[in-house]
């Protein structure tokens, strides 16, 4: 049986005969004239292979996404060097013009066949859905592949997750969520990152939140740039290399280490600037630039893509589920309330669904005897245990609203501001060290050094 082919572009008759004269690995249904025409033929499920002759420069990595959504690899033809690294960058093909009939329709099928193998099986889906393993380079070779969506492949009838990547680099990824209520995470996170970069390490922290990033202000910078937004607008068009990375993060100098921020969106409403292709694409690179990413993502775990008819239009909490996807650490953070408790015990079977591999860390935030009662981390383990979920309380952090507002109105950290507060400590002994955790050291990694030159 035949792999049906769509074209795109001014493809030589020769080329596109050729393909018809071999009887057998492929077969050409449509030739279209554009990218938008070539989406919805593939999207129709007319083929199983996009070749673009021409406009190549017009894909991008959130396009490809789509197209492998639905069973769709993409071959491009370049005689362009640069051209090629880009395209492989984003998880395309790439091919000489003067490529044979032959040697492409191999291509073509070695493609299709990594794709609907069972690791990179996919269905029609939303975008940051299920995908396969693009094929780029060499003949043989695999351009970068993406987490699947395991909530989403959870639902799908009939659908086959794809097996997850592991990271490009060597660099740790932690994702901060909690509910929703405030239950401290940007504090969290921030702190997190910088009692890291206290200790030595080359940090990166990442603003993902798509309702209200708020990372900017916690640390008194200028929230204009929407340093996020940028390299996912570089990693679309597969332009995001390490050097444009620390260009755009933000460097952020304490007294006892630096540490970099991606800041996030500036308004709400710009939410689609966050798609799920690109932000993969974006902290495969933090991995690579950092010896730990710190990603505060939103609250809403929602995969919104099932109330939409546009199969193919992007999601509002991408962001999120994609950094919790990637994480190798997820600290799950809550309120130590009577109704901050119950929001996070219904949020964690909410992220079990939506990421069943997440393990997360549990840390409940702000205890005081007042809300809980007297010995507020005994009653809340013992309350916990009664009526909360299989995962264990990890962390208590104490409320200390006294050390937070001189940080929030400084625009600094706890280990600036409040340096000798239980709630700085208690996050300390979250990430670092137990040989560290009362040091401050200023001794960076080679990383870290390239990190705070930038």
């Amino acid at each position: 049986m035949s792999i049906p082919v769509v074209t795109v572009g001014d493809s030589r008759d020769d080329l596109v005969g050729g393909l018809e004269r071999l009887h057998g690995p492929v077969s050409v249904v449509r030739r279209c004239s554009e990218l938008a025409e070539l989406l919805a033929a593939c999207q129709s499920g007319l083929a199983r292979a996009a070749v673009v002759a021409a406009g190549s420069e017009d894909l991008t990595a959130s396009l490809v996404d789509r197209l492998s959504a639905v069973g769709v690899v993409v071959i491009a033809l370049t005689d362009n060097p640069e051209e090629t690294s880009r395209l492989q960058t984003i998880g395309v093909a790439a091919e000489a013009h003067g490529v044979e009939a032959a040697a492409l329709a191999a291509r073509i099928s070695a493609a299709v066949a990594r794709l609907s193998g069972p690791a990179g099986r996919a269905g029609p889906a939303a975008e940051g859905s299920p995908r396969g393993v693009h094929v780029g380079g060499s003949a043989g070779g695999s351009g970068p592949g993406h987490a699947a969506d395991p909530g989403h492949a959870q639902r799908a009838s009939g659908g086959h997750a794809s097996a997850a990547r592991g990271p490009t680099g060597k660099g740790r990824l932690i994702a901060v969520w909690g509910p929703a209520g405030a239950p401290g995470r940007t504090l969290v996170a921030a702190n997190i990152a910088g009692e890291l970069a206290a200790e030595g390490q080359s940090v990166l922290l990442v603003d993902a939140d798509s309702y209200g990033a708020s990372v900017a202000a916690l640390l008194g910078l200028l929230d204009e740039a929407a340093g996020l937004a940028q390299a996912c607008r570089l990693a679309d068009q597969g332009l995001l290399d390490a050097d444009a990375l620390l260009r755009i993060a933000t460097p952020v100098a304490t007294k006892a280490g630096t540490f970099r921020v991606l800041t996030g969106i500036t308004r709400a409403d710009r939410w689609t600037e966050l798609r799920a292709a690109a932000l993969t694409l974006v902290l495969e690179r933090a991995r690579e630039v950092a010896d730990v990413t710190v990603v505060d993502t939103g609250f809403c775990l929602e995969a919104d893509e099932e109330l939409s008819f546009d199969t193919g239009a992007p999601r509002r909490n991408a962001a999120t589920l994609k950094s919790l996807e990637l994480a190798d650490t997820v600290f799950a953070v809550g309120t130590a309330d009577s109704i901050g408790v119950p929001r996070l015990v219904r949020g964690l079977a909410e992220l079990q669904a939506a990421v069943p591999h997440a393990a997360p860390r549990v840390v409940l935030n702000k205890v005081r005897a007042a809300a809980v009662g007297r010995s507020p981390e005994r009653q809340l383990r013992a309350a916990w245990e009664r009526y909360g979920p299989a995962a264990t309380l990890s962390a208590f952090l104490p409320s200390d609203p006294a050390a937070s507002d001189a940080a929030l109105l400084s625009g600094t950290l706890l280990l600036e501001s409040a340096p000798e507060s239980e709630l700085r400590r208690a996050i300390a002994t979250l990430v670092c060290a137990p040989a560290q955790r009362n040091t401050k050291s200023i001794v960076f990694s080679s990383t870290a050094r390239r990190l705070s030159k930038g």
